[in-house]
């Protein structure tokens, strides 16, 4: 494209788009709309890695490069995602980022023989979504978008209370108990006023103000910290098989089925910011984006095992940017991968966008995942709520959100039932999956 014409000539009007999938954004706004893209799942990209550390005793120098390469294969993830080169990649506006779901299989796996066997595993099992990728045009009827749209809706549900984790801890010592929530208010305020002002800097800028506006109130009162100190080093340079690889029978089945369940996840996902992008989700075009979405996320988790880790899905988060922002275009995902590789490849950068106060990320986060909820219910209401498809959503959301609150109880099922209800996202899609395909649609 050429020059940039008005809003209402390259967006549809149903998704509100500033820029659509395909437009060329200008260097100013693609670079603040990347950035906006990278604050708000970056945290969420490394947090996996950290846990982990802190749970398996890593050392300082192994959780540091942990991080490092979470951020790099984000950012090899997001590259491919975001380009079509010829069967990898969706083509959307999509990002990648370390998957939450991998938790429980590397603690067992961490457990039993460390980062050897953690890696190992992670990439004997990688294959699966490659495997099951080329089928994914002729399985369409499998993901409707009812299926689609509880499975967004669970990822938008599911990840809201973590935000409010982050709003409602101390946001630094000896700060009041409701300076954390005075902040995440702060932050949202701006937020909408920017959106409420109906010009298209305004939504374009409106993440990052509500950023700044966050910053400088915990800089008046003091609450702002200081990143972690680092080891010296200015450039992480990436290793293949850090750690070498080990491999265990017992834990291939439950390595498989996470990756399955990152399939679910990431179609309802890539789905959604179709239909942010004003795409049709119902065509032949949508099954190949679907395809070559799920290869990119197979390759990021490929390279993310051979240099050190862990498996990478298409994240959520983005979703709730696009809305905000109006942006879909799929031309700002270079820039996107280098600002995340820039936070892998040079720590001091990473450090000091990590260092983020906690109330800040929680609100950003909190209207992002309510988004995303939101994504799932326009799908929803594509699908229609007919009386078949309100049972189909009520025992989805049931198990869903129920399952995951009976821990104790899952413990106690039989070995293979607790990979499946341990993950709500896992477990409501899954019903939605079967419900969709017993509750036969009536002519």
């Amino acid at each position: 494209m050429s020059a940039p014409q008005p809003p209402s000539d390259r967006a549809s009007k149903s998704t509100q788009l500033v820029y659509g999938l395909e437009a060329r954004v200008p260097l100013g706004p693609a670079l603040l709309v990347s950035f906006q893209h990278v604050s708000a799942m970056v945290v969420g990209t490394i947090t996996p890695a950290l846990i982990l550390a802190g749970i398996l005793k890593f050392s300082p120098a192994d959780t540091a490069y942990l991080v490092s390469m979470a951020l790099l294969a984000s950012a090899v993830g997001t590259f491919f995602q975001t380009g079509r080169y010829g069967l990898v990649g969706s083509g959307l506006l999509s990002v990648t980022g370390t998957s939450f779901a991998f938790l429980g299989p590397l603690i067992q796996a961490g457990q039993a023989g460390g980062l050897a066997l953690m890696f190992g595993m992670s990439l004997a099992a990688a294959p699966v979504q490659l495997i099951f990728a080329p089928f994914l045009p002729k399985l369409k009827n499998l993901f409707a978008p009812i299926v689609s749209g509880v499975v967004v809706l669970l990822i938008g549900l599911s990840l809201i209370p973590t935000a409010m984790f982050g709003i409602a801890a101390p946001i630094a010592p000896g700060a009041p108990v409701w300076g954390g929530g005075l902040v995440a208010a702060l932050v949202i305020a701006v937020m909408l006023v920017a959106q409420a002002t109906g010009r298209t800097w305004a939504r374009l800028g409106s993440v990052l103000f509500g950023l700044i506006a966050g910053y400088l109130v915990c800089g008046f009162a003091g609450w702002l910290q200081a990143p972690a100190p680092s080891d010296g080093r200015w450039l992480v340079i990436p290793k293949l098989l850090p750690h070498d690889l080990a491999f265990s029978w017992a834990l291939l089945v439950p390595f498989a089925f996470i990756y399955l369940v990152s399939v679910l996840e990431a179609l309802g996902d890539m789905t959604a910011t179709a239909q942010l992008s004003g795409l049709d989700t119902d065509t032949p075009e949508h099954g190949t984006r679907l395809r070559g979405g799920i290869i990119a996320d197979g390759l990021a988790s490929i390279f993310a095992a051979l240099t050190g880790g862990f498996p990478s899905t298409t994240f959520a988060q983005n979703n709730g940017v696009i809305q905000v922002t109006g942006v879909a275009s799929r031309r700002i995902g270079p820039i996107m991968a280098l600002m995340l590789a820039a936070l892998g490849l040079f720590p001091a950068v990473g450090r000091w966008v990590t260092a983020m106060p906690g109330a800040i990320l929680g609100a950003l986060a909190l209207m992002l995942f309510g988004l995303v909820a939101v994504s799932g219910l326009r799908l929803i209401e594509r699908a229609g709520l007919t009386s078949r498809n309100g049972l189909i959503i009520a025992l989805s959301l049931a198990v869903g959100l129920g399952a995951p609150t009976q821990a104790a109880w899952i413990k106690t099922l039989p070995s293979f039932i607790p990979a499946l209800l341990d993950s709500g996202i896992a477990a409501g899609g899954l019903t939605a999956l079967a419900l969709n395909q017993i509750l036969r649609e009536r002519p």
